[in-house]
């Protein structure tokens, strides 16, 4: 890969945190799933490894679907961008090897033969295709893709329960790449002319033990095999990308090249929050916005709360806005501000109207306008893999919620008296407790007259 151009990312963050307005293109329909070959399923017999549950619980669109818009995963625009490539060594409900997996189908494709040091357990490296979010949201787009890959990767680590996940969000893009059988993003039209990119963002680990990390990383040995098998040539994906695909392909390119450690990391993901359950898996859903309006009861957000800020210790801060009888900002050590933060938070949310009468409003905040690429990077991920944990605990008490991927000018220090361009927004959580419950209706007369 080519040296990072001076100031790109930096701008490239600016400009994503600026007032300016992506222009309107035409909605850009799904592209065909682009990885052919044998559809197989997931349940093998055998394996302490369940590949089909863990899918099933995390990234798989819902029976019945027939869009695929629909799904447990929040995704900015419902667009989806999220791709995993499974490498599967033993002790799998799948045999040894490299896989795509289609969440509309769910169902595994076989793209080639795993390396005989195959770690135990089966590597998850999560992509994304960049075309459809840059379409919708422009320059705005690559903050959104990072943070759906961070909301993907929850929704994995969730799934893994009870044998659990390592995830790694500081993972060289170039091995990654290498490791799920994919050429770089420089070589890829070259080497597969008509298929859209793909560009790794993470990894995951499931083992089924409490196994030590390879000196080198689980996904090091399979960095060492030859390019698997190509994704099918699509007639649409092949015309020169637009100034701004091409442009949020580069940025997330030289964010993924920088690495926050000498090694990645591999950091064991903490425990389900209680109560969440495998059907809270199943049936967490973004609310509609018409639906957020409900004030939480203080106990479940102050829970919900101490799961963000817990969820990636390394991510950003959070705070939640109340408004009510005593508003503020409160953090999980207390308050931060007082006064209503709400109407200002829908102002740096792109004018969204319904924030600033939410029950309440977690934001992620940090990420300096000088930030370093590995703690950009860094940042989003973790914002948007606390998010996703946040709102499965909500779900599992009984709370509704809607993620808020997209802020401008959004200087949270600024607005606190603290120097400016230090503390910015990153991403934000709406919730809102049940419903009241709707009045009674009289029973229904008897026929007889009633006296006193």
């Amino acid at each position: 890969m080519t040296q990072t151009p001076p100031g790109l990312l930096r701008r490239a963050l600016a400009d994503a945190r600026s007032l300016r307005v992506p222009p309107t293109v035409p909605y850009l329909p799904e592209r065909v799933f682009p990885w052919g070959g044998p559809a197989l399923s997931l349940a093998g017999a055998g394996g302490g490894v369940d590949l089909d549950r863990f899918l099933r619980l995390s990234l798989a669109a819902p029976d019945g679907s027939t869009t695929g818009r629909l799904r447990p995963v929040a995704s900015a625009g419902a667009l989806h961008p999220v791709r995993a490539h499974l490498l599967v060594g033993p002790g799998c409900t799948l045999p040894p090897g490299r896989y795509a997996y289609d969440p509309r189908t769910h169902r595994a494709h076989p793209r080639g033969p795993a390396p005989a040091d195959a770690p135990p357990g089966a590597v998850v490296v999560l992509t994304v295709t960049a075309a459809r979010t840059v379409a919708h949201y422009g320059h705005r787009a690559w903050p959104l893709l990072l943070l759906d890959a961070g909301h993907a990767a929850a929704a994995l680590a969730l799934a893994a329960a009870p044998h659990g996940a390592r995830v790694c969000l500081d993972a060289d893009g170039a091995q990654l790449s290498a490791a799920a059988g994919l050429p770089g993003p420089a070589e890829w039209s070259e080497r597969w002319p008509g298929a859209e990119p793909e560009l790794p963002i993470l990894a995951m680990w499931l083992s089924t033990a409490h196994q030590p990390v390879p000196a080198t990383g689980p996904s090091a040995a399979w960095a060492a095999l030859p390019h698997a098998t190509a994704p099918t040539p699509q007639p649409d994906a092949a015309s020169a990308p637009s100034a701004e695909l091409a442009h949020t392909r580069q940025v997330l390119e030289h964010l993924t090249a920088a690495p926050t450690h000498p090694a990645p990391t591999w950091h064991p993901a903490r425990r389900r929050p209680a109560p969440l359950t495998d059907d809270t898996l199943r049936t967490r859903r973004s609310a509609p916005t018409s639906d957020l309006a409900h004030p939480p009861a203080p106990d479940p957000l102050a829970r919900i709360l101490t799961t963000a800020e817990e969820a990636r210790p390394d991510g950003p801060a959070w705070a939640a806005a109340i408004g009510g009888e005593a508003p503020a900002l409160l953090t999980t050590a207390g308050v931060l501000a007082f006064g209503d933060a709400r109407p200002t938070l829908a102002r740096w949310a792109a004018g969204q109207r319904w924030i600033g009468t939410a029950g309440a409003v977690l934001v992620a905040h940090g990420c300096p306008a000088d930030a370093s690429p590995a703690l950009i990077r860094g940042s989003h991920l973790a914002a948007g893999y606390a998010a996703g944990v946040a709102q499965a605990h909500a779900t599992a008490l009984g709370l509704r919620s809607r993620p808020i991927g997209s802020w401008q000018q959004a200087d949270l220090g600024a607005a606190l008296a603290d120097a400016p361009g230090h503390d910015w927004i990153v991403h934000g959580l709406a919730l809102a407790g049940p419903a009241d419950p709707a009045p009674s209706a009289p029973p229904p007369p008897s026929g007889k007259e009633e006296r006193p």
